[in-house]
């Protein structure tokens, strides 16, 4: 379910910051996003690592923060 004021987008993981934060390049712009892991990924011990590729959701009140939703498996 898409939450109202939000964006969703695919990036790429650049950077591994502490807290369970991570630098992420978004695709298809030059500009990087300090995303932290949404709750259910917390609770199911997902594991995001440096180069993976992700999904994000942005607040459209503040383009530099982010929620990182789901990591996309390696094929």
């Amino acid at each position: 379910m898409a939450k109202d004021g939000t964006i969703n987008v695919q990036g790429v993981v650049t950077q591994v910051l502490p807290n369970a934060q991570f630098k992420v390049k978004v695709d298809g712009h030059d500009t990087s996003v300090v995303a932290h892991l949404n709750g259910k990924m917390r609770k199911n011990n997902i594991k995001v690592l440096l180069q993976d590729k992700v999904d994000l959701e942005i607040s459209v009140y503040d383009m530099n923060k982010g929620r990182i939703i789901f990591r996309h498996k390696e094929g």
